[in-house]
Parts: C-alpha cells; sequence; structure tokens
C-alpha cells in the first residue's frame, strides 16, 4: 500500500490549519512537516510551537522531517509538540545510533534522511533500528525542485538491503514527487511518497493525491 504525506512547506502557510485538514479529507494517510534550521541547510521554516498548534487539526500521522545539526538537542521537543515519526539526517548527527534511540525512548518511530550523494551503505548498521530511511530525491532545503532521476538507483540499492536483512523498515522518498514519476519510484521499492507542490500547487488536492497513490499502486 503507497503511503501519500504531503509535504506542508509547499502549503499556504497564512491558513496552515486549513491546509491540513484539505489534506486529511483528500485521505493522505501522513502530513509531511519539514523542520529546516538555516546551517544544515540554506533555509529556515518552522518550529514544535506551530507543529503543536496544528497538531488539533488532523489525527493524520504527523510525520516531522528535522533538517537540523544536532536534532539529539531538540527531540523531545518535538515529541511533546505531536510528531508521530521523527526523521534526521545521518549527515547532521555526530551519533546517529544515539539519536535514533532517544527518539526510541521517547515512544515515537524512527527515521533516518539521506542526501543524494550520500552511500547508501552507511545505513546497513542501522536499519534495524529504523522505522523508516528517507532517501532525498532532491538537495534538502527547498520546495519546488525536480527529482534527480539517479536517486532511485539508491532506492533500489536499500530496498535490497531491508529485503536481505528482512528489516521491519519503510523507504520514503522526498523530493520532486509528481504523477507522472511516483511510479518509477514505487517500482524501485518506495513506500512513502512525500510531495508537496504536487499536491499543494494543484487545482484539485482530492483529486492530485487520488492521482498519485494510484499511480504508486498500479506501479
Amino acid at each position: 500500500m503507497a503511503i501519500i504525506s504531503p509535504s506542508i512547506l509547499s502549503a499556504d502557510f497564512s491558513s496552515l490549519a486549513e491546509e491540513c485538514r484539505k489534506i486529511d479529507r483528500a485521505g493522505a494517510q501522513y502530513v509531511h512537516i519539514d523542520v529546516m534550521d538555516g546551517g544544515f541547510v540554506p533555509n529556515i521554516t518552522l518550529g514544535p510551537c506551530v507543529i503543536s498548534s496544528i497538531r488539533k487539526t488532523t489525527e493524520r500521522v504527523f510525520d516531522v522531517h528535522l533538517m537540523i545539526n544536532e536534532p539529539i538537542r531538540y527531540l523531545k521537543d518535538f515529541s511533546n509538540a505531536g510528531a508521530d515519526i521523527i526523521t534526521v539526517h545521518y549527515e547532521a548527527c555526530k551519533d546517529v545510533e544515539k539519536t535514533v534511540k532517544e527518539i526510541k525512548k521517547l515512544g515515537k518511530k524512527a527515521g533516518i534522511a539521506v542526501k543524494p550523494k550520500t552511500d547508501a551503505e552507511l545505513l546497513l548498521p542501522l536499519l534495524c533500528l529504523c522505522d523508516t530511511v528517507t532517501v532525498m530525491t532532491v538537495e534538502p532545503g527547498f520546495g519546488g525542485q525536480a527529482l534527480i532521476p539517479e536517486t532511485l538507483e539508491k532506492v533500489k540499492k536499500i530496498r535490497e538491503m531491508i529485503d536481505k536483512g528482512n528489516y521491519n523498515c519503510l523507504i520514503e522518498v522526498d523530493g520532486g514527487i509528481t504523477k507522472e514519476n511516483i511510479s518509477a519510484a514505487s517500482a524501485a521499492g518506495a513506500d512513502i511518497f512525500v510531495a508537496g507542490s504536487a499536491v499543494f500547487k494543484s487545482n484539485d488536492i482530492s483529486n492530485a493525491i487520488k492521482e498519485l497513490k494510484t499511480n504508486a499502486e498500479n506501479a
């Protein structure tokens, strides 16, 4: 089953609560929330207080993606704000194993994200700890970018590693996902699909999510 996780980075921030309700009514299973600190990536977005304020708008899974340096410092804050999945970047943690274990201690699902140029093999010792692995299919920092086709080879490699080790870990793809390329991402082995512009910039959010899900599941 394909899981669609619309990224509110592309939503209208002046009516964020209503934007969350729209994707809820449209059938999106997750709400993807990008947190950027202006250090790890060249952009600044939102923090725990905003997440807490929109938590009451929906019971959908809050898929919180921390694009911040040393996220271990703020895990409790995002947990308390209502995150269900907390994803940290391999490249942003001095001790990524410890960081993932701290997420688990908070009772949350834990994910690790990797940039397009990060070697998939580095994740192998950590797959037994993860609930999700996020492959960035664009360089992180800004929405509206085009998917980098070569990143789907990394998805295939991680899929092989998970299947070989029989790990209970889902693969998420994040960046440039559209109704035209979601089938290729699904065929490569992805389970969760982050889509920002393809959802929030469409004229019909409900139909956009339906098309994404259908195309992923028919890959």
